[in-house]
């Protein structure tokens, strides 16, 4: 039986992470371990100063005082034996689409199973209520996953829309999008009256056309992005050289 390693960056008590594993637990091996809290935001961040705790949950999940990327690390090349065959980061409480992979726990937990050698799918919902139907499609990708070729270094971003089951309008295969710049931070103060800062949300969508993952998502469709480690600019290697040679 295929062997998968569940992680997540809203915690391991998250509803997401019990309801990925509910949809898979019949298909699969499990193996969960997840940081001990919301770590959303860590990205690909690993804790190198300080070592990591790795404990046992009566629910049979281990949690990790770490991050997303600690936690894959650990479940990968931590105290078991056997190497998962998959890595499945999610199901996310909210969608990672567009500029969001670049900051997302989610897609890192997922991208640090890549860089181990292993295939991986980051898992969003669009939202908050309807995590039985982010189940029904990590368990229908999970199905077909042993079918599908991807070049080294990839994975996949599924982000899927807040819909019950029966009115998800299919599968689509999306580029990224983008947002604009984020607003201003919003200035508060502490009970003692010192100033403090909330990051402020998201911009608004910059790039959102019809092949992207945001118009997927918003017309009902269930977005499968494939994603690359490679974040070189290729298109813009002999630009720079250009550059340079004229400075010399």
């Amino acid at each position: 039986m295929r062997r998968l390693l569940l992680s997540n960056d809203d915690g391991v008590h998250a509803p997401g992470l019990r309801a990925l594993h509910d949809a898979l637990v019949r298909h699969a091996r499990l193996r969960v371990v997840a940081p001990d809290r919301d770590k959303s935001g860590a990205s690909n961040s690993l804790t190198l100063s300080r070592p990591l705790a790795l404990s046992a949950l009566d629910n049979g999940f281990y949690s990790v005082d770490g991050t997303p990327a600690d936690c894959v690390y650990l479940g990968v090349n931590g105290v078991w034996d056997e190497k998962p065959d998959l890595v499945i980061s999610g199901i996310n409480h909210g969608g990672n689409l567009g500029d969001d992979v670049l900051y997302s726990g989610t897609v890192a937990a997922a991208m640090e199973g890549r860089n181990l050698g292993m295939a991986a799918i980051a898992m969003s919902l669009v939202g908050a209520r309807h995590f039985d139907t982010a189940g029904r499609v990590a368990a229908s990708l999970v199905g077909a996953a042993d079918q599908l070729s991807l070049p080294p270094r990839s994975l996949l971003n599924v982000n899927v829309p807040d819909l019950p089951w029966d009115e998800i309008q299919g599968f689509r295969v999306t580029r990224l999008g983008y947002r604009g710049p984020a607003a201003r931070p919003l200035e508060v103060r502490d009970p003692r009256g010192r100033v403090r800062y909330w990051i402020a949300a998201v911009g608004e969508n910059a790039d959102d056309g019809p092949d992207t993952d945001f118009a997927a998502v918003e017309a009902g469709f269930v977005s499968i992005t494939p994603l690359q480690t490679d974040l070189t600019r290729h298109a813009a290697l002999d630009d720079v050289q250009g550059w340079l040679d004229a400075l010399t």
